[in-house]
């Protein structure tokens, strides 16, 4: 495995192996960003995470034992990322994106290709219509040009329309393009020139691995990077039920400012931004109002950050309310969580005080059913069966 995650122009924290097994973790089914951290929190390592997802995932109920990828596989992605002349940054590294570290699902592991010293400076999200009107791309242009010129880098995930006018305005200067597919796949088709400019000039962010195709289900995911990765998000035109105002309201959830550009109200592409303003947004009708208004990101980083605690206790080792895991009563514990959970969603605390046990205890069992499929984590700390499962 020698020099397959050789950085190019950057320092290195993790070793190769630590590298490999966070990949293999994070690309196997049913590990998304929470689960992978409550992993690594529980087991100590992604190695020890990885040995344990057969048996976790049988006690959550799954017919066949979860395993992660072959390492072949993940070999096959690193070398692809390498003839890109790309790299992998994971989560806890001196250069992972300070602002995005403090984020609840922050990504563990990302591909990038460009400057990712550019995540250090202040960044602003501008978002947006597809079928963005000739004057809000002019002033998207407008905007981001001059934000540049005070030192803001302009972050946006590449999109038709408002995406584009915000990344071609801000090349010189400075821009980021988060994108839902993989980082060799350019959507759309048309914007293969800026994606080549800002892979030269700027820095191109993938969450998800080379070759993946962008689905509808990762345009949310792609969201939370921008939103997380800036300090606040303008929205210039978006309809309401726009994926732009998932942005904002991902933003608003990460403690950062939402800003919204106002429009006519006979425009459909105006209803998105008004009602942010409605709702509290601040109004922007030129680069000044966000530059007077921006609040400094001056969270802690991923390593500082509470809601990480590195346990290096092993698993076997781990008692659940005075408990250990082949004893019989974790049985009546997991089928007392069970009847509680159904296709609502609830609070994880809740179902804690709810079964009378520690939120520990209820975070492995719950654990156990995401590996199994049959549970998935949504924002603010609930959950719910999949499918009545």
């Amino acid at each position: 495995m020698t020099d397959l995650f050789e950085q190019k122009t950057e320092p290195q924290d993790f070793s190769d192996a630590e590298k490999l097994a966070w990949l293999r973790l994070i690309r196997t089914d049913n590990v998304g960003p929470v689960t992978f951290y409550k992993l690594i929190e529980r087991f100590g390592s992604a190695q020890e995470a990885l040995e344990a997802l057969p048996h976790m995932s049988k006690k959550g109920g799954k017919a066949k034992p979860l395993t992660a990828p072959d390492e072949s596989l993940i070999y096959k992605e690193i070398e692809s990322l390498q003839n890109m002349d790309a790299d992998i940054i994971c989560a806890g590294e001196e250069l992972y994106p300070l602002p995005l570290a403090a984020i609840e699902d922050a990504p563990p592991v990302l591909t990038y290709k460009g400057n990712l010293r550019l995540t250090r400076k202040n960044g602003i999200g501008i978002v947006g219509a597809r079928n963005a009107s000739l004057n809000g791309r002019k002033f998207t242009e407008k905007l981001a040009r001059e934000l540049g010129k005070a030192d803001q880098i302009i972050i946006s995930g590449l999109a038709r329309g408002i995406d584009t006018a915000a990344h071609s305005a801000s090349v010189e200067t400075g821009t980021i393009a988060v994108i839902a597919g993989g980082l060799d796949i350019i959507y759309p088709p048309e914007n293969k020139e800026l994606y080549h400019q800002i892979c030269d000039q700027g820095l191109v962010i993938a969450e998800s691995p080379v070759g993946m195709e962008p689905l509808a289900r990762h345009f949310p995911r792609r969201n939370r990077i921008i939103s997380g990765l800036s300090a606040g998000v303008v929205v210039v035109e978006a309809t309401l039920r726009s994926g732009s105002l998932i942005t904002a309201r991902l933003a608003a959830e990460q403690g950062r400012d939402v800003f919204a550009v106002p429009g006519h109200p006979f425009d459909p592409r105006a209803e998105g931004p008004n009602k942010l303003i409605k709702d509290g947004a601040i109004m922007v009708n030129n680069a000044r109002d966000i530059l007077e208004n921006i609040n400094a990101f001056t969270g802690g980083g991923l390593k500082d950050h509470n809601q990480f605690h590195w346990i290096t206790q092993p698993a076997a080792e781990q008692d659940i309310d005075g408990i250990t895991e082949d004893e019989p009563g974790l049985e009546d514990l997991r089928s007392t969580l069970l009847s509680h959970l159904s296709e609502i969603p609830c609070a994880v605390d809740e179902l804690a005080r709810t079964c009378q046990v520690s939120v520990s205890s209820v975070q492995v069992i719950l654990l156990e059913l995401e590996l199994a499929g049959r549970l998935q984590r949504l924002p603010a700390g609930r959950v719910a069966l999949i499918n009545g499962q």
